[in-house]
């Protein structure tokens, strides 16, 4: 008497062997950011092998309830709000990418909505917080010359730029010194998309960064040392996103923002120093921002 078997399951369909074109797409990522690219491959990666074991063969076999379905099984696996918002854009422009070039006819992504990140604000550092940070004690600093001298002034410089000019990390590691105006009080950045801006900075932030270039960057420097960029860790080497997050807490950027919105600066200039090509990203920081709304309802109701 035979024994019943049931059929093997199908083997998952990889985006590899499939017409998935996600070379072709990653290439036209050249505009964001390296760790945006690698993101947004991993991400479609990852929604490719989900399709693929529902029997779609490429992104012509997608709809868009396969993506809304695809978006609430991650959050019913309890992945933070925040990787499926990304998830999401990372699909708007593949879909996007792939109408285009015509591997699809009509988009299955177009306005894909997905969990706000806005559960998870960004921390914002009190004044207080930031008077602890920033104002060092002079007579903690290590001998003069002294590789460690150098590393503090470094330190110094870019925990001050960075509140005051609001940068991204990336664009901090990318400044060279052709973007430091010490004498006009700017700074030029390349942020994401490749798009340039010139930034002010306050004079205890032109202070440090004098200090630090007149002082401390010689003291790190080697013969193969970039001559152009601003900041250099121990090595010699331009200084990288992950030496600048051994030194410090990316809530600076979030508190530069908020501390600008409650002092009564307009949303689209906060915006526009961020360097935020929407001003829905920008949006977030004034729900952080409750001090700001407390104040304007006091001063401006007419019953408060």
């Amino acid at each position: 008497m035979g024994v019943d078997t049931a059929p093997s399951a199908a083997p998952a369909t990889s985006p590899e062997s499939v017409e998935w074109q996600l070379e072709p797409f990653v290439a036209s990522l050249a505009g964001k950011s390296p760790e945006t690219a690698r993101a947004y491959r991993s991400d479609v990666e990852a929604f490719a092998r989900w399709a693929g074991r529902g029997g779609a063969h490429g992104p012509a076999d997608v709809d868009r309830l396969q993506l809304r379905r695809y978006l609430a099984n991650l959050a019913t696996r309890r992945y933070a709000r925040a990787t499926v918002a990304r998830k999401a854009a990372a699909l708007r422009s593949y879909f996007s990418w792939c109408t285009k070039v015509g591997f699809v006819d009509a988009d299955p992504a177009r306005r894909l909505s997905a969990p706000s990140a806005e559960g998870r604000l960004p921390k914002v550092l009190t004044p207080r917080d930031l008077s602890l940070l920033l104002d060092t004690d002079p007579s903690a600093s290590a001998p003069p010359g002294s590789v460690a001298r150098a590393v503090e002034q470094r330190d110094d410089a870019v925990l001050e730029l960075l509140y005051a000019a609001g940068l991204r990390v990336s664009e901090l590691c990318g400044l060279d010194r052709a973007g430091v105006d010490l004498d006009g009080r700017t700074v030029s950045v390349v942020g994401k998309g490749d798009k340039e801006r010139r930034l002010p900075v306050h004079d205890r932030a032109v202070e440090t960064l004098s200090t630090w270039l007149a002082e401390g960057r010689q003291a790190l420097a080697g013969p193969e040392s970039p001559h152009q960029a601003v900041f250099l860790n121990r090595r010699g080497r331009r200084l990288g996103p992950r030496d600048v997050r051994r030194i410090l807490p990316h809530a600076l950027r979030h508190s530069f923002a908020t501390h600008l919105l409650d002092g009564g600066a307009d949303l689209r200039v906060v915006q526009e120093l961020l360097g935020h090509s929407s001003l829905q990203t920008t949006q977030v920081y004034t729900h952080v921002s409750k001090d700001r709304l407390r104040q304007v309802y006091g001063r401006t109701h007419p019953r408060a």
